[in-house]
């Protein structure tokens, strides 16, 4: 049976006094059922406190959202359709997963609207603490070894699986548009003087577009969620690798992740989940 273990860490960085960056893990195992995970990183940005107060409401309403994940019932009832909404043609058990894929995908994609509606709403009612307030996101909700992964922004979710790493979600932000157009290499990311310039954030309008991703899970594979604070300071996806492979849990992992981060320079505020699948 799959099990889950995570671990969160923050930090401001050595360049800035504030720190902007909101991390979450919350994880439901019943001892006779599959696990329930829950996992956010939210970068906020704008003028004086407002990026704080953008990150801070965005996972307020996202963790509230999925409440009933974490009841002492049958997680999976959350997530299941009615029985004529499902796939037909397809054997009954696949039918129950692929219906409680696609409904966990429109939870995930209706949960950041409604982020994004609270952090534009209050944007909206408070200028005076909100000074054009925003906040990038990236989640995962997991269900035994299903996982429903979304972004916007640049904040990133990869996937370590053996000896390989992959950066499951896709940066929306000028530097990644010009490497999809091939004007830049992918290695110019790292030093682009507008690499912070991103298309997509939290709050900016009362409608975003969300990009959510599918990913069956494996026992030994690691998930890691992080703010730009993190992977621009350690552009080397073998380096990453390896200090979560070098680490005995995830709270190991997140403490590496964050001292290299700021060995490095530590130029933005910092934000790591990594959930190990056991």
């Amino acid at each position: 049976m799959v099990k889950l273990e995570s671990a969160t860490s923050t930090d401001p960085g050595r360049e800035r006094s504030d720190n902007e960056d909101r991390v979450w893990a919350q994880i439901y195992q019943p001892s006779d059922g599959e696990p329930v995970g829950l996992f956010i990183v939210c970068d906020g940005v704008g003028g004086s406190h407002g990026g704080e107060y953008a990150s801070h409401w965005a996972m307020e309403a996202i963790k509230a959202d999925f409440d009933d994940l974490f009841c002492p019932s049958d997680p999976r009832q959350t997530v299941l359709l009615p029985r004529e909404e499902q796939e037909k043609g397809l054997p009954a058990q696949e039918k129950t997963r692929v219906s409680q894929i696609r409904k966990l995908e429109m939870m995930v994609r209706n949960s950041v609207q409604n982020a994004n509606r609270v952090v534009y709403d209050f944007a909206k009612k408070k200028p005076d603490l909100a000074e054009n307030a925003g906040t990038t996101i990236t989640m995962a909700v997991v269900i035994g070894n299903r996982a429903v992964i979304a972004n916007v922004g640049d904040s990133r979710t990869y996937l370590l699986r053996g000896n390989k790493i992959r950066q499951i979600t896709q940066d929306h932000s000028l530097v990644a548009k010009l490497v999809a157009s091939k004007q830049i290499k992918p290695e110019d990311v790292y030093s682009h003087p507008q690499r912070n310039l991103i298309f997509r954030s939290l709050g900016q309008k009362d409608d975003i577009q969300v990009d959510t991703f599918v990913e069956l899970l494996k026992s030994g594979d690691i998930l890691l969620l992080c703010s730009d604070g993190l992977w621009e300071m350690l552009p080397d996806g073998k380096q990453i690798q390896h200090l979560i492979g070098t680490a005995k849990d995830p709270k190991e992992a997140c403490r590496l992740l964050v001292d290299a981060a700021n060995e490095a320079g530590g130029q933005d505020n910092i934000g790591v989940v990594v959930v190990e699948v056991q």
